[in-house]
């Protein structure tokens, strides 16, 4: 039974120390535009059933209660929290933050779609806009060279006004994807996600229309991190493994003493 706890136990510290690499990394990114933070889930691990509940005791009467003994606990997955971060006005024409549910569609050099909600764009060398990792955002638009005054409404509409000067022209539409279960996104890193399976295709819409969240040009969305509730959460996992560590401490003096007596 001794050694059983010791195991126990054990889990205890590894689902602590991965919850710990978990506001590690939120604290990490307290600066990166509109991160958003992840929560680690615990789960118990198998029971060992010694004794089930109703099973028969005599022929005319069964047991209550069970005795059923947990083997520890584990990490059960992580949940991207989708809560909008604050705007952080810039001026820049090429920031973009969204408002609402969304994300912006851009190609990797892969031919893969992926998604983001960090929208410091700027412009290639053809005009086109792109992330500052010079992926094109999609649909692709292009700003034509020479043009100023380059304006993005909150429907995604871009509009310039030409070189040759007049009225600013529509050049393109900013189009956004929404999933039924954005949890379900996978990220890749450098503020990119990726369509899974449990995320659900991709839905095509319009900035401002069914649900779809709208832009603000000149601001970027900040990370939700929390400074203070991550240092909360940091005590409380601080706390619940030095527990760990004096159960283990506790079931070793429990056989060092059975060891010495026995």
């Amino acid at each position: 039974m001794s050694a059983s706890a010791l195991q126990v136990a054990r889990t205890g510290l590894d689902a602590q120390d991965t919850r710990m690499r978990v506001i590690s990394n939120n604290l990490a990114n307290v600066n990166t535009t509109a991160f958003k933070r992840d929560r680690a889930n615990f789960a118990t691990l198998t029971y060992q059933d010694m004794r089930v509940a109703g099973q028969q005791n005599t022929s005319q009467n069964n047991y209550a209660t069970g005795l059923n003994l947990g083997t520890g606990v584990q990490i059960q997955g992580t949940s991207r929290q989708e809560e909008q971060g604050t705007l952080d006005t810039t001026g820049n024409a090429y920031d973009l933050a969204i408002q609402g549910d969304g994300y912006f569609q851009v190609l990797l050099p892969t031919g893969q779609f992926a998604y983001t909600r960090a929208g410091n764009f700027s412009l290639s060398s053809q005009g086109e806009i792109q992330t500052s990792d010079g992926y094109p955002i999609q649909p692709a638009i292009t700003i034509p060279q020479g043009s100023t005054s380059v304006t993005i409404g909150s429907d995604g509409t871009v509009s310039a006004i030409p070189p040759a000067g007049g009225n600013a022209v529509q050049v393109g539409q900013i189009t956004m994807a929404t999933f039924p279960n954005a949890q379900g996104l996978q990220s890749i890193g450098g503020n990119m996600l990726q369509e899974t399976t449990a995320s659900g295709t991709a839905q095509i819409g319009t900035p401002g229309v069914q649900g779809v969240g709208t832009i603000k040009q000149g601001a970027l969305e900040t990370s939700n991190v929390n400074i203070v509730t991550e240092l909360v959460d940091m005590i409380e996992c601080q706390r619940a493994y030095e527990i760990n560590s004096k159960m283990i401490s506790s079931v070793d003096d429990m056989l060092k003493n059975a060891n010495q007596t026995l």
